[in-house]
């Protein structure tokens, strides 16, 4: 199982045009070929977050101009799945073709589910979409945070724990084929349960938790964190950098309570990795794509 991280499809200082972002995820893609050289079975995982905020202007912008009603951040988030696994295939058929690889790519537009009375909906943080003045933020719908950076208000959501993938028995049964499937993209389109079958959530799932739990309902061997960084560090930026080749959970854990690892950034991933490995037996790394492409092993998280 691989997570693909947000600079997997777009730059720091890039616009976030298609031409962009498709080269982007190419050469990530390419950055794979050496797993599936080795024969690997391969799962795709991404994210989906500067996506999402675009398509959230896109729908206010419509609404404003044409009257065209605004969509739910389910509906965006199974749009952004569709495009960027869109991107995935288009990118990595290209690299399997110049590989001479005859392998099928295959994209599932994915629910996950979370569960209703989860404490993430009583205090909504993950903020999503465009940033307002203070006054437009209060004036719409919703809950709203300002910025610690200082750049303007934002709507915050709630960030539910997944605790089960739609679908998944099928993808696993797919990659086992020897298919290289897409799936949970952005964390998974969330989803709770009800008299009907399933409805969607105003909510963002974290897409390194859902891919761990991907890999471990699949039973993965191994679960890559892609991101924009060689390895994890301890005292990033800070005196005394140190960058980590391998680490145990309780290693792990121990540099969490520490505070070691920012929330919204490494934390997420390193707990992703636990999750993994201390249900798996199995091992995690976090590396970038190009680190892996040289045959880096990143950082590794053992039980």
């Amino acid at each position: 199982m691989i997570a693909f991280g947000g600079n997997a499809l777009l730059k720091a200082g890039q616009k976030g045009t298609y031409q962009e972002q498709l080269a982007n995820v190419r050469s990530t893609c390419h950055s794979l070929m050496g797993l599936v050289n080795k024969g690997y079975d391969i799962v795709i995982g991404h994210g989906n977050g500067p996506q999402v905020g675009n398509a959230l202007l896109r729908h206010e912008a419509g609404s404003k101009q044409f009257g065209l009603q605004s969509m739910p951040m389910d509906f965006c988030g199974a749009e952004t799945q569709g495009s960027i696994a869109y991107m995935i295939e288009t990118a990595m058929e290209k690299e399997l073709r110049a590989a001479g690889i005859d392998r099928n790519v295959v994209s599932v537009v994915t629910r996950v589910e979370v569960a209703p009375d989860d404490p993430g909906f009583l205090n909504p943080t993950k903020p999503v979409g465009p940033y307002y003045s203070r006054e437009e933020a209060l004036s719409r719908p919703g809950q709203w945070r300002e910025d610690p950076a200082g750049r303007g208000w934002r709507k915050v959501v709630a960030s539910p724990k997944p605790i089960r993938i739609n679908n998944i028995q099928i993808v696993e049964r797919l990659a086992r084929e020897g298919n290289i499937v897409v799936t949970v993209g952005g964390g998974g389109i969330p989803v709770v349960k009800d008299t009907e079958g399933f409805k969607g959530v105003e909510a963002v799932i974290d897409k390194d938790l859902a891919s761990a739990l991907a890999a471990l309902t699949m039973h993965a061997d191994e679960f890559y964190i892609l991101t924009d960084v060689p390895k994890v560090y301890i005292n990033f930026h800070k005196e005394g950098e140190t960058a980590l080749d391998s680490i145990t959970v309780a290693q792990a854990r121990e540099y969490l309570a520490q505070g070691q690892f920012a929330e919204g950034s490494m934390a997420p991933k390193v707990r992703a990795g636990i999750l993994f490995a201390e249900r798996t037996g199995g091992r995690c790394v976090i590396t970038e794509a190009g680190s892996l492409s040289e045959g880096s092993c990143g950082t590794e998280i053992i039980p």
